[in-house]
């Protein structure tokens, strides 16, 4: 065998486990963007950004989201925080929003903050400060009576 021969099989080589590499590189970050695109929390995200009366306003109506989702979803034990970046297609405008998202004891994601940045680079928040505060806290206000169980005050 010549080395003209050597090297094109060892290179052939290297150029195949560089494929195989990469292919379960991206088949990795694809789940992982599908994962967080199509959890409950970034379909709670997209509820709210769909619905909010500001965005609309400077938008237009919520047409669709950018394909990829990103963030982190972290989750211990029965609590959970999100924070998740979605571009949000409006009916003038396109712009990119982010959403803090926290749920308590399993339940249901709520919305604790949300803003988008408009077109004079200035940060418009989406959610009242004192509303965002009520509704994480909701979830704490819960104790056990021995007779009733679990009981929740909701302000």
């Amino acid at each position: 065998m010549t080395t003209r021969k050597i090297v094109l099989i060892v290179g052939a080589i290297v150029v195949a486990v560089g494929l195989i590499v990469a292919i379960f590189v991206g088949g990795i970050v694809g789940f992982a963007f599908y994962s967080v695109g199509k959890s409950d929390a970034a379909m709670k995200a997209k509820e709210f950004l769909r619905t909010n009366a500001t965005l609309k306003q400077d938008i237009g109506e919520v047409k669709d989201f950018g394909t990829f989702v990103t963030g982190s979803i972290n989750i211990q034990n029965a609590n959970g925080a999100a924070t998740l970046n979605l571009k949000v297609i409006g009916a003038h405008k396109t712009v990119h929003a982010s959403v803090n998202l926290e749920y308590y004891r399993g339940r249901d994601w709520r919305v604790s903050s949300a803003s988008y940045i408009n077109d004079h680079g200035d940060t418009v928040n989406l959610l009242d400060p004192y509303e965002a505060r009520r509704f994480a806290s909701s979830a704490l206000l819960e104790y056990r009576d021995p007779s009733r169980g679990v009981i929740t005050i909701n302000l």
